[in-house]
Formats: structure tokens, sequence, C-alpha cells
């Protein structure tokens, strides 16, 4: 357990080396990944205000 503690937490050069062994992997699906990901974020959206509307409907009707 001690060994594992030693290492520490990644420095900003291993995170760029690590981001750009992702970008190297992931590069060409990228694009779509993120495009994918706003349509689901718009959708959440979509989907809260939805249930806001529909809980302040029902405050009106009481």
């Amino acid at each position: 357990m001690t060994n594992l503690l030693a290492f520490g937490m990644p420095g900003p050069l291993e995170m760029v080396i690590v981001g750009g062994v992702i970008l190297l992997l992931f590069g060409s699906r990228l694009p779509s990944l993120m495009r994918n990901l706003g349509r689901g974020v718009t959708e959440f959206k979509k989907g809260v205000n939805g249930l806001d509307d529909d809980l302040d409907s029902n405050d009106k009707d009481e």
C-alpha cells in the first residue's frame, strides 16, 4: 500500500503525454463523440425543463 502512495499525482507533463496518447488513439472518433455528447446534454436540458413545466402546471391547477 505504501508503494502506491509513493508515486503521488501525475504532474503537468505526464497529463500532457496521457492526453496526447488519448488523442492519437481516439482522434478520429472524437468529433462524433463530442457531437453525441452535445446532443445528450441538449436532450437532458429539454427533459429537465419539461419536468419544471409539468410541476409548474400542477401547482397552478391546485
